[in-house]
C-alpha cells in the first residue's frame, strides 16, 4: 500500500497499535539546573531582561541539551517527540522582551527535534518517528476577565491571538514539523484562535491534510477547563477543525483523569490521546507517581481500549516513557466510533447541546435582540448591560435551549455592544452554559461575536442576497470559526415568498455550502422567511402554508440540513393581542414540527401547550394558518379578542363556602386536602392581614399542614397521590412568597439538604421524583439534580452545598456500577456523608455486598419513598444507634452471601452444554414480512386497552391486599380503593390529553438466525451478528437440564428466525417537565408513569402483531387481555438485561440491525439506558417451546468463555456481568 501522506502513516499506525508520546520536556529541563548565564548563552549576553526560566530559549542558547533530552525520549520508546516551543508565541514572550525572537524560537526547537530523529536513526536504524511542532495556551486568556471589577474586560483580542498563533505555525512549518498540536487548552477561544490561524496558513500552503492535533487541560475534578467547557462542550467546539486526534493533558494525575478521558473517547469520533503528569503535585512542587506506578495506571487504561496515543507530561521522564511502553504495548488501541455523526446537530456553550433526529423543539430565546424586545433595547442604549444580562438569564430559566443576540440598531455601535455583551456572558454560567446565535445583518458585528464565543454557535445569518461570490466569503469564514449558520431565503431578486422560490434558493444555497465551502450538512439551519399572515391582503394568505410545504421538501430533498423560523414574524398583524398571538404561534409551530421544523426564534416563556389553547380560538388560527376563510377569519380572530378579558361572574357556591372557613383553615385544608384553587389569594390576604413575616408564615401554617400530611402518610393514613398534591399546593403557597423572602433576604429553618440524582447512563427519575416530594413535605431541602448525572456533579454539588445526604437512584443494571464507582470515590474522597441507594435495581444484598465495602458504615440502601423520610431524619439527627443496626445488619448480609456462594454447588460450562433443553415443537414457519418494518407513528389509542395497569399503582405505592391486588380488584380495597379510584380517573382524564400530544415510534425486525452453541446467529444482509447468550450453571435438584436462550433456536440449515424490536414514546418528558416547572409535580410525575404503562403496552400490542401478523406463526391467536399479561401465547419476548439476557450491551446490536437511531429516534446512553425514557427494546423468539427464565448466577468458567466469545478481556466481562457472578472478584 502506498501512503499519500503523514496523516494516512498515522491513521494506519493508530489503528494497529498504541503510539507514544515523549514525557515532560519542563521537567528534564528543571533536572539540568541550569543558571542565568545558561539561559542567555552567548548570543544574548546584553538582553535587557532576565532570562533564566525562558525554557524555550534554550533551543538557541543550549540546543545540544535540548537535542540531548528529544532522543532519551526516542530512545524510551516514544514515537512523538514534542518541540521546545510551549511558550514561543509573541504574547508569551512579551514578559522576556523577546517578541522579535519568535520565528527564530520556533525554527530552532524544530531543528534540535528533527537533529535527534537523525541521530537515532543514525544509531539504531530508521523507524517512524515524528516531531510534533507543540502550540501552547500563552498566558492570557479570551474568555475570562483579568479584573474582577470589569467581566467583560479582556487584555487581548481573538485577532491578536490568531494573529500570534499564525507566526508560530509558519515558524514550525518551515522547521519541517510533521504535525502541528494545540495542546494545553485551558479556554477553548484559545485554541478556536490557533485552529483559525493554522486553518489559515494550510490552506495559503495547499496543505489539506496536514494532521493537527489538540488536547485539553482539565483543571480539577469538575471536568471541566479553566474557562469552564465539559469536555464534551470542548470536542464540539472544536470538531469543526477534523483533527487526526484529542485527547487530554496536565493538570492531573492518570488516576484523576481515566474517568475525563473516558468521557472524551465515549463523545468525539477521532483518535484519543493522553499524557498525564505523574500524579498531582505534592507539597514541594514534587510529583510522586515513578515509572512503575504510572505504567500500572496506564496499563487498566490501554486494556480497556480508552486510547491512541499514550505519553507524559509534568514530572514525567524517559523511564516513565519506558516503563509506558512495555505495560501496555501488547494491547489493542482504541477503534474509533462515529459518535457525533449520529446527531442531527452538536452545538454547545459551557455545556453541550446535541440535537437528535427526533429531539423536540428547540426554543431559540428571542428578547436580547434590540430589535424584537423594546425592554431590552432600553437597557442597552442605557449601557445597563447587567439588566440586559438578567434577560437572557430569564429566557434560559423559561426554557430556551439557544440565545439569539441581536445589537442592529442606528444608535449602537454594534460591534462594540456585542463584543462587550458576550464577553459579559461568559462570566456568566447560567447564561454561557447555552449556545450562542450570532444575530446582525452586518458581518462585522457577526464576526465580531464568533471572536468572543468560546462554545459551538449559529451564525443568523447570510444569504444569496449580496451575489455568491460575498456568500462564498462569509460560509468559508463562518465554517473556520466553527459556527452553524442560518440561511435566509433571499437572492439576488430579493426575497422569496412563494413555494418555489424558496425551494429554488434554498437548493442553490445548499448545493454551494456542502459542495464549494465544505459545510457539513448538520451545520446548515434554512430560514425559509416565516412571513405575516392575516394582513387582509390576499397575497399574504398563504406565507403559513407556504413555509410549512417549504420545511416539508427541505426534510425530503437536503439531507441533514436543519430549519427554523422567525415565528413572531407569524402574527404581526395582531400586535398588542398577545394571547391571540401566542395561540397563532403555537398552531402554527404544532404543523411545522410534524414536517420537520427543528427550531424557531420565540418567546419561550409565552408559548402556550396546544391543548391549553381554547377550542374556538384554536379552530380560528388552524383557519388562519391554512387559508381556510381569508375574507372573515382575521376579523374574527380580531373580535374574540376584545371579548378576551378577565372575568367577575359572580362566585359560585362552592367558592362561598370556602370564604366562610378562617383563614387558618383555609390554608390547612388546602395544603392537606390538595386544593390549588385559592391558595395564592388566601396566602396573600394572610400575609397582609396577619403582620407576620413570609418566613414566619410558611414555618408556622404551611408547614404546620405539611406535619400533618407527612403524619397521615407515614401512618398509611394518606397515600402517594395526595402527598403530591399536596406537594403542589404547598410549591405555590411558597413560590408566592419568595418574592417577599428575597427582599428580606431571610431563609428557613430546615431539617437538613438532600441532593438526589439519577446516576449518569442512566435516564429513568419517576421513584427518585416521589422521593424527592415526600422529603419535600417533611421539611427537608432537596437539590434534584435530575438525570444522567455524572460522578463529579454529584460530589461537586454536595460539597458545594453542604449537603447532609446524597441519594442516588438508577433503573439498569449498569447504574449500580456507577453507584460503586461513586461510593469508591466518596471514600477515596474521606467524605463523611451518607449515601442513599434507591432504584429499580438496587437491592439491601446489593448495596451491602458492592457499595458498602467501598465506603463503609454510611451506604444506605432504601427500598421506597415511604421509608425514606424515617431514614433522612435518623441520619440528619445523628442517630448512631440506626448506623449501627445497618452496619450489623449488613455485615450479616455479607457473611450469609459469603456463605451461599459457598454453600451453593455450580455446575461446570461444558457439563451443563451436555444438559442443554431440546425443542420436540417443529420450527416455526417463515415471517410473512422478513426484514425491517418501521412504524413512524403507532397508535396509541389502539394499546390503550392493553395496558397493564397493576405496575402503574405500584409506582403510586397503592397496594391492595389480597384478593384485591389487582386492577380492578384494587378499587375494592378498604384502605387504597378509594384513593386508587381517584388516581385511575385522573390518568383517565390525561390519557385524553396525552395521545395528540406524544408520538409512539417502533421498529421491528425479522430475520433468519441459528444457534451455534451458547450464541444466536443473526444473517442479515450477507453478514453474521452474533447475540452472545449465557447459560444457566446453579446445579438444580433434578440435573436434568440447564437452559440458555440459543436453546430455543434451530440449529444452522433449519430455517429459523429471530425478531428483534424497539418501541418509544416521545414528548412525556417535555410535557412533564412543564408541569413541573409549573411546580405541579403530581400532574408530573402522572405523564411520566402513564407513559411508561403507555410504552409497555405498546410493546404488548406489538408482539401480538407480530405473532398474528408481521411473522404470523400465531395467526389464529384469540386470548384475553389478562391472558397476555400472565404470557399465555406462543413464543416470548425477552429484553437485555433481564433475567434471561442479563448482559445490557446485546442492545447494541439490536442498535444496528433495526437502525434504531434513524427509523425511531431512540437513543443509548453510555450505560445502555434508552432515551426517552418511555422506551422498550428485545428479541422475539416463536418457538412453540420456548419460555422465560432466569439465568441466575454463573461461574468464571463461563465468563472466561464469554469474554472470548465477545473479544474482550475477562475483567471487562466481569464488570458488564457483575450482578450474576457466582464468586468473589478481586475488585
Amino acid at each position: 500500500m502506498v501512503l499519500s501522506s503523514v496523516s494516512d502513516e498515522l491513521r494506519a499506525t493508530l489503528r494497529q497499535r498504541i503510539m507514544y508520546m515523549d514525557g515532560g520536556m519542563g521537567t528534564m529541563i528543571q533536572s539540568l539546573n541550569l543558571s542565568e548565564e545558561d539561559f542567555r548563552g552567548t548570543q544574548f549576553q546584553d538582553h535587557p531582561c532576565n532570562l533564566v526560566g525562558n525554557n524555550d530559549l534554550l533551543s538557541l542558547t543550549q540546543p545540544h541539551h535540548i537535542t540531548r533530552i528529544h532522543k532519551d525520549y526516542l530512545l524510551a520508546g516514544a514515537d512523538f517527540i514534542s518541540t521546545n516551543t510551549f511558550n514561543s508565541t509573541r504574547i508569551a514572550m512579551a514578559d522576556y522582551a523577546m517578541e522579535a525572537m519568535v520565528y527564530q524560537l520556533n525554527r530552532g526547537a524544530a531543528k534540535c527535534a528533527r537533529d535527534a530523529v537523525r541521530e537515532v536513526e543514525q544509531l539504531h536504524g530508521a523507524r517512524p518517528m515524528y516531531v510534533i511542532g507543540v502550540l501552547g495556551p500563552t498566558n492570557k486568556t479570551l474568555s475570562l476577565s483579568p479584573s474582577v471589577e470589569n467581566p467583560a474586560y479582556r487584555n487581548i483580542t481573538f485577532k491578536e491571538m490568531a494573529a500570534a498563533y499564525e507566526e508560530q505555525a509558519i515558524a514550525l512549518l518551515d522547521g519541517e514539523v510533521d504535525v502541528l498540536m494545540v495542546e494545553t487548552i485551558f479556554d477553548t477561544l484559545n485554541a478556536k484562535a490557533a485552529l483559525f490561524a493554522i486553518s489559515k496558513v494550510l490552506e495559503y500552503r495547499d496543505l489539506d491534510d496536514f494532521p493537527v492535533f489538540v488536547s485539553g487541560t482539565v483543571v480539577d475534578l469538575s471536568g471541566r477547563t479553566l474557562s469552564g467547557q465539559t469536555v464534551e462542550a470542548m470536542v464540539c467546539s472544536l470538531q469543526h477543525f477534523n483533527p487526526l486526534c484529542m485527547g487530554l493533558n496536565c493538570a492531573l494525575g492518570a488516576t484523576e483523569m481515566r474517568q475525563f478521558i473516558r468521557e472524551l473517547g465515549e463523545f468525539c469520533e477521532t483518535f484519543v490521546s493522553c499524557y498525564p503528569n505523574a500524579g498531582l503535585p505534592n507539597e514541594f512542587g514534587g510529583y510522586d507517581d515513578d515509572p512503575d506506578k504510572m505504567a500500572a495506571i496506564l496499563k487498566e487504561w490501554a486494556a480497556s481500549g480508552l486510547v491512541n496515543i499514550l505519553g507524559g507530561c509534568c514530572g514525567t521522564t524517559p523511564e516513565h516513557i519506558s516503563a509506558i511502553v512495555a505495560a501496555t504495548c501488547d494491547f489493542s488501541p482504541r477503534v474509533p466510533q462515529c459518535k457525533l455523526g449520529s446527531f442531527k446537530m452538536t452545538l454547545s456553550g459551557l455545556e453541550p447541546m446535541l440535537v437528535y433526529e427526533h429531539s423536540n423543539f428547540v426554543n431559540i430565546g428571542e428578547r436580547c435582540n434590540v430589535a424584537g424586545s423594546t425592554v431590552f433595547k432600553k437597557h442597552i442604549l442605557n449601557d445597563d448591560f447587567q439588566a440586559a444580562l438578567e434577560i437572557a438569564k430569564k429566557q434560559i430559566a423559561e426554557g430556551a435551549q439557544i440565545l439569539d443576540l441581536n445589537f442592529d440598531d442606528g444608535m449602537l455601535d454594534g460591534v462594540k455592544a456585542m463584543t462587550h455583551f458576550v464577553n459579559l456572558i461568559a462570566c456568566e454560567p447560567d447564561v454561557s452554559k447555552v449556545p450562542l446565535c450570532i444575530d446582525s445583518s452586518d458581518f462585522q458585528v457577526i464576526e465580531a461575536g464568533l471572536q468572543c464565543t468560546q462554545g459551538k454557535g449559529i451564525v443568523n445569518s447570510i444569504s444569496l442576497k449580496e451575489g455568491e461570490e460575498d456568500f462564498v466569503e462569509k460560509a468559508a469564514l463562518i465554517r473556520r470559526y466553527g459556527a452553524a449558520v442560518v440561511v435566509m431565503a433571499f437572492d439576488e431578486t430579493g426575497q422569496a415568498d412563494t413555494f418555489e422560490r424558496k425551494i429554488e434558493i434554498c437548493r442553490r444555497s445548499y448545493d454551494i455550502l456542502v459542495h464549494r465551502v465544505g459545510f457539513c450538512p448538520a451545520d446548515i439551519i434554512f430560514d425559509p422567511n416565516v412571513l405575516t399572515i392575516g394582513t387582509g391582503l390576499e397575497e399574504h394568505s398563504n406565507y403559513g402554508i407556504y413555509f410549512i410545504q417549504t420545511v416539508e421538501w427541505i426534510k425530503k430533498n437536503l439531507p441533514g440540513a436543519l430549519v427554523s423560523g422567525g415565528i413572531s414574524n407569524l402574527s404581526f398583524s395582531f400586535r398588542g393581542s398577545n394571547s391571540i398571538r401566542q395561540a397563532i404561534h403555537s398552531v402554527f409551530l404544532y404543523y411545522a414540527c410534524q414536517v420537520g421544523l427543528d427550531m424557531g426564534i420565540v418567546h419561550a416563556g409565552n408559548l402556550p401547550l396546544l391543548k391549553d389553547v381554547e377550542s374556538n380560538l384554536r379552530q380560528l388560527c388552524d383557519d388562519l394558518v391554512w387559508n381556510r376563510d381569508s375574507e372573515t377569519v382575521t376579523e374574527k380572530l380580531l373580535l374574540y379578542a376584545k371579548k378576551v378579558k378577565t372575568s367577575n361572574d359572580k362566585k359560585e357556591d362552592a367558592d362561598i363556602l370556602w370564604q366562610e372557613k378562617s383563614l387558618e383553615d383555609r390554608l390547612k385544608d388546602a395544603i392537606v386536602n390538595g386544593i390549588d384553587k385559592y391558595i395564592v389569594g388566601d396566602v396573600e390576604e394572610f400575609r397582609t392581614t396577619s403582620g407576620l413575616p413570609p418566613l414566619q408564615i410558611i414555618e408556622g401554617p404551611l408547614l404546620s399542614a405539611m406535619g400533618i400530611v407527612g403524619d397521615l402518610f407515614g401512618s398509611g393514613k394518606m397515600f402517594l397521590p395526595q402527598v403530591i398534591k399536596s406537594a403542589r399546593v404547598m410549591k405555590k403557597a411558597v413560590g408566592h412568597l419568595t418574592p417577599f423572602l428575597e427582599a428580606e433576604k431571610t431563609t428557613g429553618s430546615v431539617k437538613g439538604t438532600v441532593l438526589l440524582a439519577t446516576v449518569k447512563g442512566d435516564v429513568h427519575d419517576i421513584g427518585k421524583n416521589i422521593v424527592a416530594v415526600v422529603l419535600a413535605c417533611n421539611n427537608f431541602k432537596v437539590i434534584d439534580l435530575g438525570v444522567m448525572c455524572p460522578l463529579e456533579k454529584i460530589l461537586g454539588t454536595a460539597i458545594k452545598e453542604k449537603c447532609d445526604i446524597i441519594g442516588v437512584s438508577g433503573l439498569i443494571t449498569p447504574s449500580l456500577r456507577e453507584m460503586v464507582n461513586i461510593a469508591q470515590e466518596m471514600s477515596n474522597r474521606e467524605l463523611n456523608i451518607p449515601l442513599l441507594i434507591g432504584g429499580a435495581t438496587t437491592s439491601r444484598k446489593h448495596t451491602a455486598v458492592k457499595i458498602s465495602p467501598k465506603y463503609p458504615d454510611l451506604s444506605i440502601y432504601v427500598p421506597d419513598a415511604s421509608r425514606a423520610v424515617n431514614v433522612a431524619t435518623s441520619l440528619v439527627n445523628g442517630d448512631r444507634t440506626y448506623l449501627e443496626d445497618v452496619r450489623k445488619l449488613y455485615e450479616k448480609v455479607r457473611s450469609d452471601h459469603v456463605k451461599t456462594l459457598q454453600r451453593r454447588e455450580m455446575v461446570s460450562l461444558e457439563y451443563a452444554r451436555t444438559k442443554k433443553f431440546n425443542r420436540i415443537s417443529p420450527v416455526p414457519p417463515a415471517p410473512n414480512t422478513p426484514g425491517v418494518t418501521v412504524f413512524s407513528s403507532y397508535s396509541l389509542s389502539d394499546v390503550i386497552d392493553v395496558i397493564d395497569w397493576k405496575p402503574f399503582f405500584d409506582v403510586w405505592q397503592l397496594r391492595g391486599r389480597y384478593p384485591n391486588r389487582s386492577y380492578p380488584k384494587i378499587f375494592e380495597d378498604k384502605t387504597v380503593g378509594a384513593e386508587a379510584r381517584k388516581l385511575f380517573d385522573d390518568a383517565e382524564r390525561m390519557l385524553g390529553d396525552l395521545l395528540p400530544v406524544l408520538e409512539a415510534r417502533a421498529v421491528v425486525g425479522l430475520f433468519p438466525a441459528y444457534s451455534e452453541g451458547d450464541d444466536v446467529m443473526v444473517e442479515w444482509q450477507d453478514s453474521l451478528h452474533p447475540l452472545h447468550t449465557l447459560r444457566q450453571q446453579v446445579k438444580t435438584e433434578k440435573d436434568d437440564v440447564y437452559l440458555c436462550t440459543s436453546d430455543f433456536v434451530a440449529a444452522k440449515g433449519e430455517g429459523d428466525h429471530v425478531g428483534m424490536f424497539s418501541c418509544s414514546i416521545f414528548g412525556a418528558v417535555a410535557l412533564a417537565q412543564k408541569y413541573e416547572a409549573a411546580g405541579d409535580d403530581y400532574n408530573g410525575l402522572l405523564v411520566k408513569s402513564l407513559a411508561d404503562r403507555l410504552v409497555e403496552a405498546m410493546a404488548e400490542h406489538l408482539h401480538r402483531k407480530v405473532r398474528m401478523e408481521l411473522w404470523g406463526y400465531a395467526n389464529d391467536e384469540d386470548i384475553s387481555v389478562s391472558d397476555l399479561h400472565s404470557v399465555r401465547y406462543k413464543g416470548i419476548r425477552p429484553a437485555p438485561g433481564y433475567p434471561s439476557l442479563p448482559d445490557h450491551t446485546l442492545k447494541d446490536t439490536l442498535w444496528d440491525l433495526l437502525n434504531v437511531k434513524r427509523t425511531t429516534g431512540a437513543e443509548l446512553t453510555t450505560s445502555y439506558a434508552m432515551t426517552p425514557p418511555a422506551s422498550v427494546c428485545g428479541l422475539y423468539l416463536a418457538h412453540p417451546d420456548s419460555f422465560y427464565f432466569n439465568l441466575g448466577q454463573i461461574s468464571k468458567d463461563q465468563v472466561e468463555d464469554y469474554a472470548g466469545r465477545r473479544g474482550i478481556v475477562v475483567a471487562e466481562a466481569e464488570t458488564l456481568l457483575d450482578t450474576i457472578l457466582g464468586y468473589e472478584t478481586r475488585n
